[in-house]
């Protein structure tokens, strides 16, 4: 018996050992990490520093000094209200096309389906290159087509950088959203339509009354993986940053601690930021989960 038991004990370490070893050390040792070196500060001894650097705790200072950056907090703000607009839109579109491509009617699906996930194939410092170049003044078609209807195309202003940044995010990322969601509607069962059809319902029916609500637990998985995404934002600004004024050093909570860590050289504060950061994302994230959860039980 004891012999049989601890066979079975190892076949579990076996099996388990290797995953938890992988997330010990990919996840929670960079996890831990960044809220020990948040929770420090690095002192300097000496009118000069000649004295030598010693590692001393912090408490919250790190976190003080990143709140009372007025840089800090607006590229939170910032990243909050692009959420506002590009999360409904990127899901609204994945799910519609992915509504599109499991339509009775729908023709050369596995082209369009392709073509519509091809984006996400290309990586974002790629896309943020390639929409650069439509978004510049005297290289861009789209600007001199809009100047040839009369009309006056900034991608790159001020009040327009932040929906040129959601352009290329949306049509980078809604193709793999669909596909989330696509398959979601192919493990519906096709007798429900058929039943659907026989007591009368129309496409829209099916579409409001059957097809969403069954795919409701992969839309409410996209919408969590786009507000995490979205509020990570820094390849695309970053890239665009060399074409135009409008984006600055800290222009999203990325950038603002990649410039705290590189430029600065401040890497307790940038911790501190990216801690926020991580506390932000979860907050909205689980606030998210609750929300949906509580309307379904309703």
């Amino acid at each position: 018996m004891k012999s049989t038991k601890t066979r079975r004990r190892l076949a579990v370490l076996g099996l388990l050992g290797p995953f938890c070893a992988l997330f010990l050390f990919a996840i929670v040792v960079p996890i831990g990490y960044a809220i020990f070196d948040s929770l420090t500060k690095i002192q300097r001894s000496g009118a000069f520093g000649e004295g030598g650097t010693n590692t001393v705790f912090a408490g919250a200072a790190n976190y003080a000094s990143a709140l009372q950056d007025p840089g800090f907090t607006a590229s939170i703000g910032r990243v909050l209200l692009f959420a506002s607009v590009q999360v409904p839109v990127m899901i609204a579109l994945a799910t519609t096309l992915a509504l599109l491509l499991d339509s009775a009617s729908a023709r050369w699906v596995r082209f369009f389906r392709s073509a519509y996930f091809l984006p996400y194939g290309v990586p974002g410092v790629i896309a943020s290159i390639l929409w650069g170049f439509l978004y510049t003044p005297g290289l861009s078609p789209l600007i001199g087509l809009g100047q040839a209807a009369g009309l006056h195309l900034d991608f790159l202003g001020a009040g327009t950088i932040l929906w040129s940044i959601a352009n290329i995010v949306t049509w980078q990322y809604a193709g793999y959203n669909m596909l989330i969601v696509v398959a979601q509607l192919k493990s519906i069962d096709a007798d429900l339509f058929e039943a659907a059809e026989i007591d009368g319902a129309n496409a829209w029916q099916v579409i409001t009354r059957i097809k969403i609500p069954l795919i409701w637990p992969a839309i409410v998985l996209t919408t969590v993986f786009t507000i995490i995404g979205t509020l990570q934002l820094f390849a695309e600004p970053l890239v665009l940053k060399a074409l135009t004024g409008s984006i600055t050093a800290d222009f999203t909570p990325n950038m603002a601690a990649y410039a705290q860590a590189f430029t600065s050289n401040n890497n307790n504060q940038a911790a501190a930021e990216s801690v926020l950061l991580a506390a932000v994302a979860c907050v909205f994230s689980f606030g998210f989960l609750k929300l949906v959860s509580r309307r379904r039980e309703s």
